[in-house]
């Protein structure tokens, strides 16, 4: 979604910095900077150092909440027994933003959610300081990962919301596109 939106917002006119973690994806267009990150803590600092100077961000990616306390040096070779593995927080990219964001700042977000997907959503939108935040669930056929397509429900602070059919992703960033520009009016 990250690469479709960048893409739709260059093809209007914008000048896009994508930050991205290894994908498989290229950009086309001209107008996109993309920052190519690995770990979620270069994503962190990446967007804290670049969004200041932007009109606004949307955060598509799915940056895992929790990473290895430790990195160990080398391969971990296989034993008999179980391993442990010790998980720490990581930083919550779209609260810090939410947290440094202007009043002539837009800050949209999106959240994959498995239960309970209104109500979460709508917590992490004000949680975050989001003005808007694009839901999708696993529970959809053809929703998130995996595919070419999405099925997508608006949220706005408001509590305006506006559910979407099934569409392919250029489609769906079409539509967010659109949202993004008349927010900003």
């Amino acid at each position: 979604m990250g690469y479709a939106i960048a893409e739709e917002l260059a093809e209007q006119g914008a000048e896009v910095i994508l930050v991205s973690g290894p994908v498989a994806l290229t950009t086309q267009h001209k107008n996109i900077q993309v920052i190519f990150v690995e770990s979620a803590e270069e994503m962190y600092k990446a967007c804290l150092e670049n969004f200041p100077g932007c009109n606004g961000a949307i955060m598509t990616a799915a940056v895992a909440d929790f990473t290895p306390a430790t990195i160990q040096p080398d391969k971990t070779k296989r034993k008999d027994k179980n391993l442990s593995i010790e998980l720490k927080p990581t930083n919550d990219i779209a609260a810090a933003l939410g947290n440094i964001k202007k009043k002539s700042q837009l800050l949209g977000g999106f959240a994959l959610e498995t239960s309970n997907e209104m109500k979460n959503a709508e917590e992490k939108l004000l949680k975050k300081n989001l003005d808007f935040i694009v839901l999708n669930s696993l529970n959809d056929k053809g929703a998130g990962f995996g595919g070419d397509t999405n099925k997508i429900t608006f949220i706005e602070k408001n509590n305006k919301y506006q559910a979407f059919e099934l569409k392919s992703k250029r489609e769906v960033a079409t539509d967010i596109v659109k949202k993004i520009i008349a927010l900003m009016q």
